[in-house]
Parts: structure tokens; sequence; C-alpha cells
């Protein structure tokens, strides 16, 4: 297939989990998908395969986020391969529970150097290669409006991706390209599994209305609505994709 005959998707940490979901649900929209991955390999060119065997274009991508160097070798590396981007998914970003006062430095450093400085550099990559009625999405967490014990460093990051959202849209300012954020609530992932026990998982599935953990589809969804021509005229904002939870 000749370059440009799709509209191409960077999504970040998306060898599993929520990102994969997110670039499986875009590859069915009709998007050209880049898998990124930090250390996944397998797990990311095993998805290339299953689209690419649906008839999908998907490639992927190694690189770390919070390395600028390798985040302009991302967009180098699509534009070669898929052509210039149209939509940026920032979904890579960790979490680890620690109170604050047992958080190591070691725990803060690599925080926000995977959750702000990852959004950070990819925004300012995209800043000048974006496609001009492009479309971002950045992935902040419900946490924010929780306040929730042993999760201040994440929460910190993800308040700074907030921040950060309608800042960056009133920045592309001219040239019809949306920014939003979607903050998820407890989703059934192994990044969200990670760290606790049956009990605590079993609190926060009850605490939504609808009484059940999301599905990483149900976000996908959502990051389809903003990316897609329904969702054109939300911008600057952060959708809660939790199911009442706050």
């Amino acid at each position: 297939m000749s370059k440009q005959t799709k509209k191409v998707a960077i999504i970040t940490g998306a060898s599993r989990g929520i990102g994969a979901a997110i670039a499986e649900r875009l590859a069915q929209d009709g998007f050209a998908v880049v898998i990124n991955y930090a250390s996944s390999a397998t797990e990311a060119d095993a998805l290339v395969a299953k689209l690419q065997a649906a008839q999908h274009e998907a490639i992927a991508v190694k690189a770390d986020v919070a390395n600028s160097s390798d985040v302009r070798r991302l967009f180098d590396e699509t534009e070669q391969k898929l052509g210039k981007v149209d939509v940026l998914i920032n979904n890579a970003g960790i979490l680890q529970m620690a109170s604050l006062a047992e958080t190591s430095d070691e725990l803060f450093e690599r925080t926000f150097s995977i959750n702000v400085r990852g959004t950070f550099n990819t925004l300012r990559e995209a800043a000048t290669r974006l496609n001009d009625g492009g479309r971002v999405v950045n992935f902040s967490s419900t946490t924010v409006a929780m306040s929730l014990p042993n999760y201040s460093v994440y929460t910190g990051s993800k308040a700074a991706v907030e921040v950060l959202t309608p800042i960056f849209a009133k920045e592309m300012r001219g040239r019809n390209i949306t920014v939003n954020a979607v903050a998820p609530g407890p989703v059934a992932t192994d990044l969200f599994f990670n760290g606790k026990t049956e009990a605590q998982i079993q609190q926060l599935a009850n605490m939504p209305p609808l009484q059940r953990l999301g599905q990483p589809d149900d976000i996908a969804a959502a990051v389809s609505f903003l990316v897609g021509r329904d969702g054109g005229w939300i911008n600057g904002q952060v959708l809660r994709a939790n199911g009442g939870l706050a």
C-alpha cells in the first residue's frame, strides 16, 4: 500500500493492555497504526501480525518516550514507512503504588520521566510534525479526581498531563488540531492488577455505580470518538471514562 492512503496514528505503549486495544480499534476504524513499545518486542510484533492478518496496516517501532531522541526517531520511522502523522495517542505510562513517605527518588524520577516527560516529548515533536486537522489524545487518570492514598506520585504525574492538555490545544490554534485527555478509572489490565490484593481489586471494581472494572475496549471506544469525525468539536478537555466513579 502506498504512503498516506490512510491516516496514520501513533499509539505509545501499545504492545498490550489499553494501548493494544486502542491500536486494534483505530485499525478497525481505518487508520494505519504504529505500535510503539519500549521493551515488549514479542507482544508488539504479535499484535502487528494479528492486525496485518486482518488486512490492516500496522508497524511496530521501539522507542522510549522518556528519551527525546527516541521520540524523534519514532516520528522519523513512521514518516518513512507510513507517511506523516495524523493522530498521536499518549498511552505509555507506569503506575507503582507507594505512600509519599515511602516513595524513593528512583520511583519519583521514573514515574515523571515516563508519564510526564514522555508526554511532553511526543507533544513537542507533534507540534511541528502532526498534519493539520490532526488529533492528540493524552492519558490522565481518574485518580486525579479522587486523592487516593498511596497514589501521590502517580497522581501528580497525571495532574501534570491534564495541565499540558488544554495549553497545547490552545498552542495549536489555526491548525484544526484537537488535543484532549482521557482519564480512565480502574481498568482490567496488568498495570491495574500489579501490586493489588484480590480484596483491593474487588473494592475498586465495586466503586463505580456500574459495579465493574472498565475494560480496555471501553477506553478504546472513547479514544475512537475523540479522534473520529464526531469528536471534532471536543478540544482541550479531559474525559473521565470511569463508569461514574468520580
